[in-house]
């Protein structure tokens, strides 16, 4: 009997991502708090709360591969939140112009709730050029980023933000990283190229 895999996830991003390796997948809501606790990096905030999601569901699906994210991005020591109205967005913004920002995306997959070492943080860091108000405020009205970390989209028009994009992987500040994803299916005995032969 095929494995099931599920992605502890309600974001469209990443379910989107998740398609392109090909293996058929569920979508389980983790309902997770996703607080800040004093004191916490960003790194080990992502990695906690990607852990949190996965095994939040794999509890009632003990059977079931489960797949967590979150990501958690920092900017000279400020938490860049889902901005969720245009005026964050744009204050966001402004405030990360001509700065750099490091965006750490987590990602843990579990069987049983038992993480092993099957568990990642990749970091990406985005360097803004320098923005106008009138640039921002077009970019908000136009690309409407308003339920992504550091209010833009990298995969569309907020790519035209930057100057540069350190990462060894893509698709993680997007928000799941692909290629560790993918190393981690496969050793869990769900490689996607065999599954696409098959």
């Amino acid at each position: 009997m095929p494995q099931t895999l599920i992605l502890a996830s309600t974001s469209r991003y990443r379910a989107a991502l998740l398609e392109r390796l090909g293996l058929p997948f569920r979508v389980a809501a983790p309902r997770v708090a996703e607080d800040h606790r004093p004191g916490e990096g960003p790194a080990a905030r992502a990695l906690r709360l990607a852990l949190a999601k996965a095994q939040a569901v794999a509890a009632t699906h003990p059977d079931c591969w489960v797949l967590g994210s979150d990501q958690v991005a920092d900017c000279d020591g400020r938490i860049l939140e889902k901005p969720g109205t245009d005026a964050n967005c744009r204050e966001q913004l402004a405030a990360c112009s001509g700065r750099s920002a490091t965006f750490f995306t987590a990602a843990v997959l579990t069987q049983g709730g038992i993480a092993s070492d099957r568990q990642h943080v990749d970091r990406t860091i985005v360097q803004f050029r320098h923005l106008s108000a009138a640039e921002i405020a077009t970019y908000v009205k136009r690309d409407r980023p308003l339920d992504c970390a550091g209010g833009f989209r990298c995969e569309g028009l907020g790519i035209a933000l930057f100057d540069g994009i350190d990462s060894a992987d893509p698709t993680a500040l997007i928000g799941l990283p692909l290629i560790w994803v993918a190393h981690a299916l496969r050793d869990a005995g769900l490689d996607p190229l065999a599954a696409i032969q098959s």
